[in-house]
């Protein structure tokens, strides 16, 4: 092997290890170290030279560009998810499922935004450049989309109403919507308010509005101005609740139903400093199920959305796509379901609330 001084005074340089630095130390062709480098001797390279060229990437650091190599063929093995709002916990089971998913022949490329801003279709297309293998979207809404207008394998989650535009995996947020409704209906509350998501995704606007709609018909009063919004984060959903619970309070309501679990342990929060009783003066419920709302206390009653599998059918189905399969069901809905907890185990009215 030559000697290695003029490839480490290179390296100082450049700080950069190239398959020609390889080369030039082990005495070799750049497309022998390719071909060592990527498992390809067989029949091709003698032992010799592949003992040389090995020292020569240990010794130098050489790391190959999977990246660079798949982007000459023409696409590469990069798979794109597009989040909304990735301060929400619910998103970090999201990701390990598709992670799951996808394996090792796929590397996971986020694409995120600061708390309560939705992706736009200007910054996704920039990642387009490095021509993924397929792409991912969470929570969309239709303007974007739209606005996109990609081509090649492409799954939606938590898309509710927007089947048209792609395959999709979706959450039955209505019909937990509904049980939660019903379930304070039980309970005996007349007048509650409502915590959303200042995000303006689909699957936001189908929650708020399924329990709008169950709750007026079982009797439940949901003025304008008991509906407030924040970003899903626990301090801006305190400060809200705290700005607002005064004339919540006077006007008699005795339940507050947050968008997310994130929310909700805002409102708990703030309803200790405040002095106010969970569940006796004011019953909370979000959406979600994280971990951490069944040993919260009080415990919270929360909407169980299944996030793991979720992620799991969403990348199952773009493998599927990208592997150039037909998918049997393009169309999936998971289901959501209500899990009562302390936080609404009793009414303002001392009435206590069953599970559905």
């Amino acid at each position: 092997m030559e000697s290695a001084e003029p490839v480490h005074r290179a390296l100082g340089r450049t700080q950069r290890v190239t398959a020609a630095m390889v080369a030039s130390l082990a005495g070799v062709s750049t497309a022998t170290v390719s071909l060592v480098a990527n498992g390809k001797t067989q029949g091709r390279v003698s032992e010799d030279n592949i003992s040389r060229v090995r020292q020569a990437i240990a010794e130098l650091g050489y790391v190959v560009d999977g990246i660079g190599s798949s982007l000459a063929k023409g696409v590469s093995s990069i798979v794109i998810l597009v989040a909304p709002d990735i301060s929400n916990p619910f998103f970090a089971k999201v990701i390990a499922g598709v992670r799951e998913s996808l394996g090792s022949e796929y590397q996971l490329l986020l694409s995120v935004t600061d708390a309560g801003e939705f992706p736009r279709a200007e910054d996704v297309r920039k990642l387009l450049a490095l021509r993924p293998a397929g792409l991912l979207v969470d929570a969309p809404n239709a303007a974007f989309l739209e606005d996109l207008s990609v081509a090649g394998p492409l799954v939606l989650l938590d898309a509710p109403g927007l089947e048209a535009y792609a395959p999709s995996v979706n959450l039955d947020v209505a019909h937990g919507a509904r049980e939660l409704a019903a379930h304070l209906a039980a309970s005996g509350h007349k007048r509650v308010a409502y915590v959303d998501s200042v995000t303006g995704t689909a699957t936001f606007e189908v929650r708020r509005a399924a329990f709008l709609d169950e709750a007026h018909s079982c009797g439940i009063s949901v003025a304008d101005a008991h509906i407030i919004s924040t970003t899903i984060d626990v301090g801006a959903a305190a400060a809200a609740f705290a700005a607002a619970w005064p004339d919540w309070q006077r006007a008699g309501v005795t339940a507050v139903v947050c968008g997310t679990d994130t929310h909700a342990y805002g409102v708990l929060q703030e309803a200790r400093v405040a002095g106010v009783r969970i569940p006796e003066e004011l019953a909370v419920a979000g959406f979600d199920d994280l971990p951490y709302s069944a040993t919260s206390n009080p415990s919270l009653t929360s909407v169980h959305l299944p996030a793991t599998p979720l992620g799991l059918k969403a990348g199952e189905q773009l493998r599927g796509l990208m592997e150039g399969r037909e998918l049997d069901q393009p169309q999936l809905t998971l289901e959501s379901s209500l899990v009562v907890r302390g936080s609404t185990g009793a009414s303002a009215l001392g009435v206590f609330g069953t599970a559905l």
